[in-house]
């Protein structure tokens, strides 16, 4: 039987807390958030020969419905510093009738078509707390978050008998802030932003989340994400927006 990547990548990061556990310290902190994440698409992609190619809407000329999708997360605090490893799948599929022949990776199209877009996503990030009162009943922590956004996509189109497809992997670097504010371990708000682009490559992520605990090593959260992505790069052009809300628990110890 074929596993597939999503199922790969949500039981590493199940299985990957143990191995991390075994280097946490007395102050150190493990935590692991395995979640679902529905995200709404918007903006345009295309797949170029020689620079021959359409951009086509996600919205307007091919109906794409929302990705939802399981995430997760683990994160290890060590001291000052915070070392975190996410992945966000993200799979949207529509169809519908061009208003005017388009060209993608080649291949002619026009009528009715059908198309698919996917953007697994695996997130490196190190924060360098510059504030860090996190042993106060009231907790505040503020730092400098620098990550490597590793962006698996892939695309395809289908209509007239005709298929055409393009995939790409891109690491995109980010550097921003994160934040959190909570009291003790029973409730915190979390935010982080970051930002970087380069050879017509770029990625915009913003998220803020709230989390609460019943019990200092149990918990949930919900938050909501936006993700803007730019990719010119091996013939793929992307120019998307996906946002929208996620929900999950976590554990920590």
């Amino acid at each position: 039987m074929v596993i597939n990547l999503k199922t790969k990548m949500i039981s590493a990061v199940a299985a990957g807390c143990f191995s991390l556990a075994g280097f946490a310290q007395a102050d150190e902190t493990v935590s692991i958030k395995v979640g679902y994440m529905l995200l709404s698409p918007s903006g345009q992609f295309g797949a170029t020969i020689n620079n021959v190619g359409s951009r086509i809407d996600m919205n307007t000329d091919l109906n794409f419905g929302n990705s939802t999708q399981p995430t997760g997360e683990i994160g290890i605090n060590l001291g000052d510093s915070l070392l975190t490893f996410g992945f966000v799948p993200m799979s949207f599929t529509g169809n519908g009738t061009l208003p005017t022949p388009v060209v993608f990776n080649g291949t002619p199209f026009a009528g009715n078509v059908q198309s698919e877009f996917k953007a697994d996503l695996i997130d490196f990030g190190y924060t360098w707390y510059v504030v860090n009162m996190d042993d106060m009943p009231s907790r505040f922590q503020l730092g400098i978050e620098s990550s490597v956004k590793m962006i698996m996509a892939k695309t395809s189109m289908t209509g007239g008998g005709l298929t055409a497809s393009k995939n790409v992997t891109l690491p995109i670097p980010t550097l921003g802030l994160r934040g959190r504010v909570a009291l003790a371990d029973f409730v915190g708000v979390v935010g982080r932003v970051g930002y970087l682009g380069y050879a017509g490559n770029s990625f915009l992520d913003a998220d803020a989340q709230i989390e609460f605990s019943p019990v200092p090593t149990l918990g949930i959260y919900a938050g909501y994400r936006q993700m803007k992505l730019k990719i010119d790069n091996s013939g793929l052009f992307v120019n998307t927006t996906f946002k929208g809300p996620y929900a999950g628990g976590f554990f920590r110890f």
